[in-house]
């Protein structure tokens, strides 16, 4: 009954959208053209549907999780369930924290030794590191974790001294090479944390459907410190179970793919995910960066299914820690999205894959898309001419028509679609036992609260980061494929300032040309003039470890993992202590004699 309902439930939810952008276009049109209709006020109607059609999908989303039955905890496996194929963890890297990825690998890898079924998964760390530093890095803790764990058969290292095809071309490394020993495999970041009986539950899960390709879980951001990080960890933990909840109530049998902390049929995976290069140089052309939406509209069209399940706990991941870092790797997620552009018509795929394409273009789109709004916006009152009162052909004065209860009505409206959404999950998570759990009903509102006045300060910062990488893009330029640093160092204000001068410059410039040519609107413009005038100050000051913690002692953005964390966690912590005080002076053992095992290259 449920995949027969998926149709309708779409159509609902794409016209409810669609109507949703329709009213708000049809109350701007008729505020901005009472006296008349210029082509810049075509201009600004067109954008904001767009914009509203945006909100609309995003607000729709968030209803249907919130609306949507929670899923019920699957009963736990039987104490004889063996898994019908061996699974390999992979961990690709590239030019990370050796110590911070193999502590990681290590808690996972000693985790899975406590539920009796360790002989079913082999860890692949498949580093595609481009300094030599890190390569030495990766090396010793391999030695390391090989010694300590006797890890010999279990832990694989490889190192590509040739970086092809990037994240993407390292799986398909493996896969070509390796995959075929494997039933499954569990695709990771190099941040990615996973609980054992996560991990073991996704291959049970696997085993009761041949038909499922993939199965994706929800990954929530821990370790974070800087106050912008603790922020994304909070609003992942509080908000990121219910959108997902609306994103599986619309999956059907094409369900997200995210990219890391997901489970593959390794068989499907390799016969129907190859990704062609792109006609064209980069960056619309060349290598998908944006590979794992591709990746699952393909195994979707072989028929297999790609599902997300809220359900599924103890998936983490780690996050920037500051806005630099967050547009740094933003601008990649950008060039990836809007490459799919010559993918959305690719003969085979499914409509809802389509859709997905068309999501993650719309993701970074909009913000240009907005920034044209509310440039058009202000040239509108500069360029129309001066009211005439006085028409030729009328004997009496024409005064214009006051539509402020319209105007209020829609701004209402888009407030509505921003922030309803939140304020409803919060009191709804808040009054309930997963509240305490964040800290008590009261923590939770007051971080929400303060989440939301963060992200509004700071949304103006976003929108411009993202509407430079747009235009970058549309003019040629190419991200390439930097490296993350995701430590809690803070971040200078030279640094933040070398970033973000230009947006001081154009808040400046926003400001004076709307007091000097529009001054009714000066008021409305400073919410997003000001934060783009203190960028600088915003990004260092969010950015800030210190300020953080800070937080973190008032219980400003607590959420469970930090106030209560899972085993996993406490085990990737003291796996960090214990690597880090590897001397880095004494040198290697001969790796042909001492890290076989590790190095091998283990196939069918």
């Amino acid at each position: 009954m449920g995949d027969r309902m998926i149709p309708l439930r779409r159509a609902i939810f794409a016209l409810t959208s669609l109507l949703l952008a329709i009213a708000a276009g049809g109350l701007f049109a008729t505020i901005i053209t009472v006296n008349g209709t210029t082509n810049l006020h075509i201009v600004q109607i067109a954008l904001l549907v767009i914009c509203c059609l945006w909100l609309a999908w995003g607000f729709n989303t968030a209803v249907a999780g919130i609306i949507s039955a929670k899923v019920s905890p699957k009963p736990a496996l039987r104490p004889s369930w063996r898994s019908e194929g061996r699974t390999a963890i992979l961990v690709p890297v590239y030019n990370e924290d050796a110590t911070s990825v193999f502590a990681r690998v290590a808690a996972m890898l000693e985790g899975l030794r406590e539920t009796s079924l360790a002989d079913d998964f082999d860890i692949y760390v498949l580093s595609d590191s481009t300094k030599p530093a890190h390569v030495e890095a990766e090396t010793r803790a391999v030695y390391a974790l090989t010694a300590q764990l006797q890890a010999a058969g279990r832990l694989y290292y490889r190192h590509r001294a040739q970086n092809v095809g990037r994240k993407a071309g390292n799986i398909a490394d493996f896969v070509t090479n390796n995959g075929g020993a494997y039933e499954y495999m569990l695709v990771l970041d190099a941040d990615s944390l996973m609980r054992p009986d996560t991990i073991v539950q996704m291959v049970a899960r696997m085993d009761s459907d041949s038909e499922l390709g993939l199965l994706q879980t929800q990954p929530l951001i821990i370790g974070r410190s800087t106050l912008f990080g603790r922020a994304l960890q909070f609003s992942a933990a509080l908000y990121s179970p219910i959108f997902s909840r609306g994103i599986a109530a619309l999956q059907g049998r094409e369900g997200p793919f995210w990219g890391h902390n997901a489970i593959i049929r390794t068989r499907a995976f390799a016969a129907s995910c190859g990704l062609p290069k792109l006609p064209g140089k980069a960056p619309f052309g060349g290598e998908i960066l944006s590979h794992d939406t591709v990746e699952a509209a393909l195994l979707s069209r072989a028929g297999y299914k790609v599902r997300v399940d809220p359900d599924l706990g103890g998936s983490f991941e780690e996050a920037p820690s500051n806005i630099i870092e967050y547009a740094k790797r933003d601008r990649r997620w950008c060039q990836g999205n809007l490459q799919h552009g010559g993918l959305v018509l690719a003969p085979g795929l499914r409509l809802w894959s389509r859709v997905s394409l068309v999501s993650g273009i719309m993701a970074y789109v909009a913000s240009p898309i907005w920034l044209m709004f509310l440039i058009v916006s202000l040239l509108d009152p500069i360029l129309t001419p001066a009211p005439n009162y006085f028409p030729a052909d009328s004997l009496f004065p024409v005064f214009p028509q006051p539509e402020t209860g319209k105007a209020l009505l829609l701004l209402l409206g888009i407030f509505i679609l921003l922030l309803l959404p939140k304020t409803l999950i919060s009191f709804s998570r808040a009054f309930t036992p997963s509240g305490r759990a964040f800290g008590g009903p009261l923590t939770v509102l007051a971080s929400a609260t303060a989440e939301l006045v963060m992200t509004s300060v700071l949304a103006p910062i976003m929108m411009m980061f993202q509407s430079k990488a747009v235009v970058e893009i549309l003019i040629g330029a190419d991200s390439g494929w930097p490296s993350t640093d995701r430590e809690d160092e803070g971040l200078p204000l030279s640094a933040a300032f070398s970033s973000s001068w230009w947006m001081v410059i154009a808040g400046a410039a926003l400001l004076v040309a709307t007091f000097l040519y529009a001054p009714e609107l000066f008021l409305w413009v400073c919410p997003i003039a000001l934060p783009l005038v203190a960028a600088p100050f915003l990004i260092s000051f969010t950015g800030d470890p210190g300020l953080g913690n800070a937080a973190r002692k008032t219980g400003l953005f607590a959420t469970p993992f930090e106030t209560r964390p899972e085993p996993i966690i406490l085990s990737a912590r003291e796996w960090r202590r214990r690597l880090s005080r590897i001397d880095d002076s004494v040198p290697l053992p001969d790796r042909a004699a001492v890290l076989r095992p590790a190095l091998a290259a283990k196939s069918a």
